[in-house]
């Protein structure tokens, strides 16, 4: 990767469960000094694939939905000389603790890679290059994540319905990695998220650069097809749209 590079790449771009079309939540971002990785779906039993260097890896959990986390249970495979952090809402320190214990899975203190845990509260970002952290509109408390990277900022709001805090996130981004588990028309108040045409709406008035999809629910999307359909549905309202696919990557050039 040239130096002033940034690769995205999708390693499990599912809502709700596994399917033929992929695996559930999680996306790695490379830049030039860190390695950060957004959830933990099934998807994150991939990532030794990718990280081949030793820089710092930091893990942003989103919730603590089983879609975002379930994939923490194979942590126990990696062997990551530089560690893991993992950056959690405030006050979920200790639910994490509980999820990845003896009880459900190999304990953090027995893996063979270290992790540390760092709770996201006030204005004061753990790490420099998370410029915000935001509540989403979820049932359980949820975060949306603004990261700039030299320059580069990538958005990541997965998991919600249309609120104020996405267009503070989103506002100006070069990427913005939005979920997309509804399909236009389809609404159940008690779960709020969004669909094709509300994440192209908020993109466009945010501003923002290129929007990617995300987070297809599974039993929605059942078809690459019809994540097709829903990007092609997206472009007649934000034209610099994409529907996400594990395996794929893009990638960024640095200021």
């Amino acid at each position: 990767m040239a130096a002033n590079k940034i690769k995205i790449t999708f390693l499990g771009t599912n809502g709700w469960y596994d399917t033929d079309t992929g695996n559930t939540i999680c996306v790695l971002v490379e830049t030039p000094k860190e390695y950060v990785v957004l959830d933990a779906g099934n998807g994150i039993y991939k990532l030794d694939r990718y990280i081949k260097k030793n820089k710092p890896i930091h893990l942003f959990l989103s919730h603590f939905h089983l879609d975002h986390i379930i994939g923490l249970h194979v942590l126990a495979k990696f062997k990551f000389r530089q560690g893991i952090n993992i950056y959690v809402k405030k006050g979920f320190k200790n639910e994490l603790k509980r999820f990845v214990s003896k009880k459900f899975t190999m304990p953090l203190g027995q893996l063979a890679t270290r992790i540390k845990i760092f709770e996201i509260s006030g204005p004061k970002m753990p790490v420099p290059f998370l410029e915000q952290a935001l509540p989403l509109r979820h049932p359980v408390p949820c975060l949306g994540f603004r990261f700039n990277f030299g320059g580069k900022v990538i958005s990541y709001v997965t998991d919600t319905g249309l609120c104020d805090n996405l267009f503070r996130l989103a506002e100006g981004a070069d990427l913005l990695i939005s979920e997309c588990a509804f399909k236009v028309g389809q609404k159940i108040s008690a779960w709020p998220h969004l669909d094709p045409k509300s994440a192209a709406l908020m993109a466009k008035r945010a501003g923002a650069g290129k929007l990617v999809l995300v987070h297809f629910d599974a039993d929605v999307y059942r078809t690459l097809a019809e994540r097709k359909k829903a990007a092609k549905l997206a472009r007649k309202i934000f034209r610099n749209t994409f529907a996400a696919e594990d395996g794929m990557s893009l990638e960024m050039g640095g200021r």
